[in-house]
């Protein structure tokens, strides 16, 4: 593929512009409060755009294109019910308690509910994903750049792979290291804009070319193109979980244990410039975050409906014997999504009977080149290099404070002066980089950035989560039931994975490490079931260990639990101002938009 001069100066100047929001932020940076919280100074508007944009990284544009083109519409569920009312939940009733008690991070928060080893437990384990994170997006970047050939004849073919991992590794440094929080959060409502400006105009042409909703539903078979369709077994549906897995492991687990505990995006909200706007933020946020399915879902079903008969619309589908609709070209089962390529060897990837492995993570990749012309193909270019700066940004940022607060304060240099603590996070910056250059290549082993993203949240942020439900609403919950629950919750996840493994794929990253005594229909059923277990245990054990400990006096608990802190005041507000009206109205949306692609 060939750029035109356009193309590339549209991607100049963003990236310009992103590195000149550092350089202007800087002098600012003058305490660590103003580096790792931006000075809880930013208005409620930006940092709802923020919380959403650090959520819309390479896991989010990639990963669910990706999903839309491999189960279908379903893939839906990970907003409708796997966001939007935990976000609704975490602006009504858990950011009180996280702005309110002035914790600079999550796991400080936790040290103040339960104790320091709790902390510990959480600050590492959060350390570990927020790498694992930064590294899925810079992944992707350099894939995306090794796949559209953007240095091809520039840098020999075999490089451009470590190339692009280091360039966006030194870029994402750059602007981190100057401005912080500040800068990462500025550049976040930056690139959501320029994500909706590429991508809008990509859904639209798409749907022009298939003969739009309805035309993908002529197409492809119905259980893709219905979000509730066939749930009742795990066999009737494409993500292969029944509705018991998909209600539990996604809507409850998985999804409140992502925004109701993960730093990342909490960072974004407690970094508001007074308390009802840190409430505001995750109920802005939900408002877009409801319908980015169709940007982000509908290009991957574009893509798979896309064949070499869509000229005549007569010809675009056949049907097979069960009665689904299917491609006619048959030398392209998958529409236009090509074959994966080991990105190291250059090699063909099969599985584990021989067959092709599709590489669902380019279905916008490919559906920018197929559609865009010049000019506005560096727009879409731009809008996807902007989502993977967002999300190792978001990464970065969350990182730095917790390595800088929550372990480097707590256990390697308590006396520090504030000036210190500035400089180490910017050290925390380089090294959180570094670490996630060897993430990068350890994801290489997924065909779906998203089936590998879930697999770390329900290691990691599942088993917190009910730390987290039992800490804020039972009272009776102690440090060491917290402590010896998240151990066990994620003891319990890292069994399950070992003795589990999709349907076709091969022991290792995917599971079956320890042995192979069941087998799932997909990598994400087994990530819904690893969540579910790592919860359930963590429950049981902390419930039990907190039943036979000593509680802390309640006096100790305010502003901690939720019976024992006093409700946020909202007399002076307007009806229409109040959050828990935003949330009415946004629950109401939600239920709409269910009926209409049930």
């Amino acid at each position: 593929m060939s750029l035109s001069i356009i193309d590339w100066l549209i991607m100049l100047v963003y990236f310009v512009f992103v590195l000149g929001i550092g350089f202007a932020l800087k002098r600012y940076m003058r305490t660590s409060n103003d580096f790792f919280l931006a000075g809880r100074s930013i208005p409620a508007w930006v940092c709802g755009l923020a919380f959403i944009s650090a959520n819309l990284g390479a896991q989010e544009v990639i990963g669910m294109g990706a999903s839309g083109a491999k189960y279908g519409i379903i893939t839906s569920q990970f907003y409708w019910i796997g966001a939007i009312p935990a976000m609704v939940f975490v602006g009504v009733f858990m950011m009180p308690f996280y702005y309110g008690s002035k914790a600079r991070s999550v796991p400080e928060y936790l040290r103040m509910r339960f104790d320091e080893k709790t902390r510990a437990v959480n600050a590492f384990s959060f350390a570990v994903m927020t790498i694992f994170s930064s590294g899925i997006s810079m992944y992707a970047m350099a894939l995306l750049i090794q796949t559209l050939g953007l240095f091809h004849g520039i840098i020999p073919d075999q490089y451009v792979f470590h190339v692009s991992v280091i360039l966006s590794a030194i870029i994402v440094l750059g602007y981190i290291f100057l401005g912080g929080l500040t800068s990462a959060i500025y550049n976040e409502v930056l690139q959501f804009f320029l994500i909706v400006a590429g991508f809008a105009p990509l859904v639209w042409i798409g749907l022009r070319n298939v003969g739009g909703w309805e035309g993908i539903k002529r197409t492809l078979p119905s259980n893709m193109t219905h979000s509730w369709q066939g749930m009742a077994h795990a066999s009737t549906n494409t993500l292969g979980v029944e509705w018991v897995g998909l209600a539990m492991g996604l809507g409850f687990v998985l999804s409140f244990g992502y925004w109701c505990t993960d730093f990342l995006v909490i960072q974004r909200a407690m970094a508001a410039d007074s308390e009802v706007s840190a409430r505001r933020v995750p109920l802005i946020a939900s408002i877009p975050k409801m319908f980015f399915p169709f940007l982000v879902i509908l290009p991957g079903l574009i893509a798979i409906t896309v064949t070499s008969h869509m000229a005549t619309p007569a010809a675009i589908v056949t049907h097979a014997p069960n009665g689904h609709a299917l491609p006619l070209d048959e030398q392209h089962p998958h529409g236009i999504i090509p074959e994966k390529m080991d990105a190291i060897t250059g090699k063909p990837v099969l599985d584990t009977n021989g067959n092709p492995v599709y590489n669902y993570d380019l279905a916008i990749p490919v559906m920018l080149l197929h559609f865009f012309p010049t000019g506005i193909l560096g727009l879409g270019l731009t809008a996807l290099l902007a989502s993977f700066m967002s999300g190792m940004a978001g990464n970065v940022t969350a990182f730095n404070t917790v390595w800088t607060y929550d372990i480097y304060q707590a256990y390697i240099n308590k006396k520090g002066t504030d000036a210190h603590y500035l400089w180490m996070g910017r050290m925390a910056t380089i090294g959180g980089v570094v670490l996630s250059i060897g993430a990068a290549y350890a994801v290489t082993n997924f065909n779906n950035i998203m089936d590998a993203l879930q697999l770390v949240f329900s290691i990691v942020n599942a088993p917190l989560f009910a730390t987290f439900l039992l800490g804020m609403f039972w009272k009776r919950t102690t440090g060491h039931g917290a402590f010896t629950g998240l151990l066990a919750g994620t003891g319990a996840a890292l069994l399950h994975h070992g003795l589990t493994i999709p349907t076709d794929a091969v022991p290792g990253m995917h599971g079956g490490w320890i042995a192979i005594v069941h087998h799932y229909p997909s990598d994400m059923a087994q990530n819904f079931w690893t969540a579910i277990f790592a919860f359930s245990v963590n429950l049981i054990v902390t419930i039990a260990v907190s039943l036979a400990t000593r509680p802390r006096e309640e006096a100790e608990l305010v502003g901690l639990v939720y019976s024992l802190t006093p409700k946020p005041e909202e007399g002076h507000l307007s009806w229409y101002e109040k959050p828990a009206t935003l949330a009415v109205g946004v629950l109401a949306l939600l239920v709409v938009l269910n009926l209409v692609f049930a």
